[in-house]
């Protein structure tokens, strides 16, 4: 699973079906976190994501140092499926998509790490799957920063 985490002042989401635009999503300060899935993520996965989210100290503290989490701030989070995360563009110039999970192997890990999110008293909103988004929000710093979970010795 990886996760590209950009703290944000406001994020949106809206999905466009059949040429209407429709607000699915939206929050204050916080973090926007595009998810994507591969094919050997788990819940263990979800519940790796969803932790580093949470204790990622990227926020910044009276000093203006980023010592605080999103956890300390009680940040929002918008939540996105993004499956183009595991696109490779190794050759050609056409990313592939082979490594990106399908969506009903993502939909539930996604699901999953939503969950564990909100159980720890997160608000969290999110898009909707296979549906065209539109996510809009203004980055604060700019910081973002890229997480993945790991294949463990016991897996």
């Amino acid at each position: 699973m990886r996760a590209l985490i950009q703290r944000v002042e406001e994020a949106s989401v809206d999905v466009v079906t059949d040429g209407v635009r429709e607000r699915v999503g939206t929050i204050g300060a916080g973090l926007c976190v595009l998810v994507g899935v591969t094919h050997d993520d788990t819940e263990q996965d979800a519940h790796r994501i969803a932790d580093r989210i949470a204790n990622l100290r990227i926020f910044d503290d009276a000093d203006g140092v980023m010592n605080l989490s999103a956890e300390d701030v009680n940040a929002e989070l918008l939540v996105i499926s993004q499956f183009t995360l595991y696109g490779n563009t190794a050759k050609g110039r056409r990313p592939s998509w082979i490594a990106a999970a399908r969506p009903e192997v993502a939909e539930p890990l996604i699901e999953q790490l939503v969950g564990v999110l909100r159980t720890r008293g997160f608000k969290v909103e999110t898009g909707r799957f296979r549906t065209e988004m539109k996510v809009s929000l203004v980055n604060d710093g700019p910081v973002t920063v890229t997480v993945e979970t790991m294949p463990t010795a016991d897996t």
